[in-house]
């Protein structure tokens, strides 16, 4: 396996998740996978003591699990690097503490990328969820165009798995202040630019958490920092005109709207076609 040792290496950065519950949740959905051949590496990105403990305590319930703990905060960017920096496996996938990987989301990804390699990551469809129940689903594109990153990232970070030599010889995340919460934004236009495509499966492979308090979590300067992103990008990616620069004030735009009416527009948007 081109000598790499393990299949899949999973990647999580974790800071502060008091949530133990929703962290239980989302390690567990990945030690449960049907594809077993993989490690899990855990980067706790500088987490209080008792966020840490808990932390340390769930990474002992799995001997694929490998955790690696800071003293400082330094960002999800960061975090991931250092995870990426020390895989082993052939393929690796992301994956967030408060979200759900289906059962056979690692197994279905891999044979994906096994057998197109014309791809260099594969995303997939998910479920949206809350605390209280699956409110709505998200369906990707499947095969995404320049033109599918203007309103926002064409994939679900956090469901994406990737070749890992096209993370590892491509400078990996970016680490700077512009990128934060928008990392994901920054290295699929990047990659894109340098050639690379990605797929997401129409299945729904993947259980996304998504509410009112997602949209309070990003402080107004990251949204300008995402739209100074957008034009270089789009710049960059001959799509500024005629209506690309429009796309490039989304972020601030979405900013000014109260987090309680966004999420009512975005549920609208994404409910069931069933409900």
């Amino acid at each position: 396996m081109d000598n790499c040792s393990k299949k899949v290496s999973v990647i999580m950065g974790v800071y502060n998740q008091m949530d133990k519950e929703a962290l239980r949740f989302a390690v567990d959905s990945i030690i449960n996978q049907t594809l077993n051949d993989f490690e899990f590496l855990i980067y706790d990105d500088g987490s209080l003591p008792e966020a840490a403990e808990y932390i340390r305590d769930i990474c002992k319930s799995d001997s694929r699990i490998k955790l690696i703990s800071a003293s400082e905060n330094r960002g999800l960017a960061f975090s991931l690097n250092s995870c990426i920096d020390i895989a082993s496996g052939k393929y690796i996938a992301r994956m967030d503490a408060d979200d759900y990987s289906m059962p056979e989301r690692l197994e279905k990804q891999y044979d994906f990328l096994e057998t197109n390699p014309q791809y260099a990551w594969c995303g997939c469809a998910a479920v949206l969820f809350d605390a209280k129940s699956d409110w709505g689903e998200r369906i990707m594109p499947e095969i995404p165009e320049n033109k599918d990153f203007l309103r926002f990232s064409p994939y679900i970070h956090p469901s994406v798995m990737y070749r890992a030599e096209i993370l590892k010889n491509n400078g990996k995340y970016k680490v700077s202040k512009e990128t934060l919460r928008c990392e994901d934004y920054e290295i699929f236009m990047r990659l894109t630019q340098a050639g690379y495509r990605g797929y997401n499966l129409p299945e729904k492979l993947f259980k996304y958490r998504e509410d009112e308090t997602s949209y309070r979590r990003r402080k107004f300067s990251f949204r300008i920092n995402e739209a100074k992103i957008r034009y270089r990008n789009f710049k960059n990616m001959k799509m500024l005109f005629p209506t690309g620069w429009i796309f490039c004030l989304r972020p601030i735009v979405g900013g000014l709207i109260p987090g309680c009416i966004l999420s009512r527009i975005k549920r609208s948007r994404s409910k069931y076609e069933t409900h």
